[in-house]
């Protein structure tokens, strides 16, 4: 983020708390990784898997330093922030392992702190290292992320560009009601805080829809109008976009000074602190994205998410730091963008999915003008929740995928209770990502291939002789664990 998106005394805090972390780090070497996601994309069940691979001693094979076994000890520490709620590890883990549900999704920050004990691979390193490194996990929302890029736009501009997307495409059916209500405001009137109310919840109420599953759309800040928490119905998030005044500046007292007031108070109050507090503290950072959820929603739910990566990338300052310029201001020299539920593919599609990816991510990079270095994208499954296996039709061997549905999930209008297994086809990525994304942007009538996005419950896990769970299986989880802190464990 842009020093100038920050005032001094915002750079002085965050200056301090970096002075305060790398202190003790020396005593204790630290990696802050922050873990965020768009959009129930799975961010509680990433962290819960990942501490219990680390925990449990599961299969590793793309993690070197368990791999090698240089790896002694694993355990889970206090926290170093004492004011952030921890996150609950333990209830997560025995929803997905004894009751097989998935955990709820992040709605608030919170953190968790693994440490690992390990032999260095260098000699040199092994003198003088303690031979110990903890990574704190900051736990996020993705609307929180998306909110960032408010510091840089003043009112005008956030009401101009709000208003010009909800305007064009699936957008513009689901906000009719706020635009009706909005184009129909005098905002040169005197403030009313009816009126302002109103408008506030018709706007929340257009970001729920673009949420909702039914539409999966990406772009929708302000994220706390998704998840209010302890500032519902305060004057920070009472307000909404309005249409532009056609000359010179509302009169003071009046409906725009109104709004245009709280949206800098929303910037002040929320985003700011989030920013100071967290962001800038961070090392490494994970984004996990639905892309299969955008491919079945179509080319429109596609754009947007290319569009709100280009917002989270825009974020982020990937590269490394001189000593100085890490202790007052870090860098997060690492950024992983990973599309889950790779699961829900059969493997030979795995590649397709990565691929897909990578391209959203790349020309999210060449819109802001920015050098991909330190930032690496990949497909996994945090969990996984079905095996392949091959079917016989009309003579052919047909991939499939064999899990468990949820209850209520209905296929080919068969509804399942939730015990019973079942296989299907789970269809096929386009094998030229490019030539996707040319037609898309040409815009002819493309049709997006059908993803069989089935919600299949957790795995059931096998038992040791001692009766102790195995590790939660996964994909390609470690090769995620070898980018964003493998180095460390050098």
């Amino acid at each position: 983020m842009p020093p100038s998106l920050t005032s001094f005394t915002d750079d002085a805090r965050i200056a301090l708390d970096n002075l305060t972390d790398r202190a003790s780090g020396l005593v204790n070497p630290t990696v802050r990784l922050g873990v965020t996601g768009l959009s129930r994309s799975g961010k509680t069940v990433f962290i819960s898997s990942l501490v219990h691979n680390l925990l449990h001693g599961g299969r590793l094979p793309l993690f070197e330093p368990v791999q090698s076994g240089r790896v002694s000890a694993v355990r889970l520490e206090e926290q170093p922030d004492d004011a952030v709620p921890r996150f609950q590890y333990e209830d997560h883990i025995r929803a997905l392992v004894k009751d097989r549900v998935w955990p709820d999704s992040t709605r608030a920050i919170s953190e968790l702190r693994i440490t690992l004990d390990y032999q260095s691979a260098s000699g040199w390193n092994r003198f003088f290292s303690p031979g110990r490194l903890s990574i704190d996990i900051v736990d996020y929302p993705g609307e929180w992320l998306l909110d960032l890029p408010l510091l840089a736009k003043d009112y005008r501009t956030f009401s101009e560009e709000t208003i010009a997307l909800a305007s064009h495409g699936v957008r513009a059916e689901l906000s009719h009601h706020w635009l009706s209500l909005t184009g129909g405001t005098d905002i040169n009137a005197q403030a009313d805080e009816m009126l302002a109310r109103d408008l506030a919840s018709s706007f929340a109420d257009y970001l729920k829809a673009c949420k909702s599953d039914e539409r999966s759309l990406s772009t929708l800040p302000p994220g706390r109008f998704l998840l209010p928490g302890d500032l519902d119905g305060s004057p920070a998030l009472t307000f909404a976009p309005l249409a532009l005044p056609p000359e010179g500046r509302p009169e003071k007292g009046s409906l725009w000074a109104m709004m245009e007031r709280r949206y800098e108070a929303y910037k002040s109050v929320v985003v700011k602190p989030f920013f100071r507090e967290h962001f800038a503290r961070l090392d490494r950072q994970i984004v996990l994205v639905d892309a299969l959820q955008a491919i079945n929603r179509g080319p429109e739910a596609m754009q947007d998410l290319e569009r709100a990566l280009t917002e989270v990338l825009a974020c982020f300052r990937p590269g490394t730091s001189s000593w100085l310029s890490s202790l007052l201001g870090r860098r997060i020299d690492r950024v992983l963008v990973a599309a889950t539920k790779a699961d829900h593919l059969h493997h030979e599609s795995h590649d397709r999915l990565d691929a897909l990816t990578r391209r959203l991510v790349d020309r999210a990079i060449q819109r802001i003008g920015m050098a991909g270095a330190g930032i690496d994208v990949m497909a996994l499954a945090s969990v996984r929740a079905t095996r392949e296996a091959t079917v016989k039709r009309d003579g052919h061997e047909l991939p499939v995928i064999v899990g468990t549905p949820m209850e209520g999930e209905t296929i080919a209008g068969e509804r399942f209770d939730g015990s019973k297994k079942t296989a299907i086809f789970p269809g096929d990525l386009p094998a030229d990502p490019e030539r996707l994304f040319e037609r898309i942007e040409a815009g002819d009538d493309v049709r997006l291939p059908d993803v069989n996005v089935v919600r299949f419950r957790p795995p059931e896990l096998e038992e040791t002789g001692g009766g102790i769970k195995l590790s939660v299986p996964h994909i390609r989880l470690d090769r995620a664990m070898q980018f964003l802190f493998g180095d460390r464990l050098a």
